[in-house]
C-alpha cells in the first residue's frame, strides 16, 4: 500500500498521523510481527460481527468470539481458504506459519499453532497494507465454509 491510500483510511490514517509514524512496507515486518498484528485484527473483525449481529450479554458474545478465535478453528479456516490466495498470500501464510515459535495454544497440537500462526501473519500483513476488503473477504469466506 502507498502512504497515501493510507490518507483515505480514518482508522490507520489517524493512527499514523497521531502517533507521526512512517509508513513502512507490510513486506518488510518479520512473520511474527505481522502475526502479532494479524491476531489483534483478527479478534477486532470477529468482535465487531459478533457485536453487531446483536446487542447480547458479554457472555454469549465471549462464547461466540472464542469458538472463531481457537487455534484449532483458524487451523480449519486457513485450510477451508489456502486453494483462494494469491501466490504473495500464500507466501506471507507460509513464512508465517514455518515461523518459530517457543510456545503453543492451548487445547490445539503444534501444527495446528502453526497453521492458526501463518493465517495472523497474513491477516496482519493485509492490514499493514491496507488491503482490508481482501482481508475481510478471506475470513468471512473461511468462517462460511467451516460454518463457524
Amino acid at each position: 500500500m502507498t502512504p497515501d491510500r493510507f490518507e483515505n483510511d480514518a482508522l490507520i490514517g489517524s493512527i499514523l498521523e497521531g502517533f507521526s509514524l512512517k509508513t513502512e512496507k507490510a513486506s518488510t515486518y518479520s512473520p511474527l510481527a505481522l502475526a502479532y498484528i494479524g491476531d489483534n485484527v483478527y479478534e477486532l473483525v470477529n468482535r465487531t460481527v459478533a457485536v453487531r449481529k446483536a446487542n447480547r450479554q458479554v457472555q454469549k458474545l465471549h462464547k461466540e468470539c472464542s469458538a472463531r478465535a481457537r487455534a484449532v478453528t483458524q487451523a480449519k479456516l486457513i485450510a477451508a481458504i489456502e486453494a483462494d490466495l494469491t501466490e504473495e498470500e500464500l507466501a506471507v501464510y507460509t513464512r508465517g506459519r514455518n515461523a518459530e515459535v517457543n510456545t503453543k495454544a492451548k487445547n490445539s497440537t503444534l501444527a495446528e499453532y502453526h497453521h492458526a500462526t501463518g493465517l495472523e501473519a497474513l491477516i496482519g500483513y493485509l492490514y499493514l497494507d491496507g488491503q482490508y476488503e481482501r482481508l475481510v473477504e478471506l475470513i468471512k469466506t473461511g468462517w462460511e465454509r467451516i460454518n463457524v
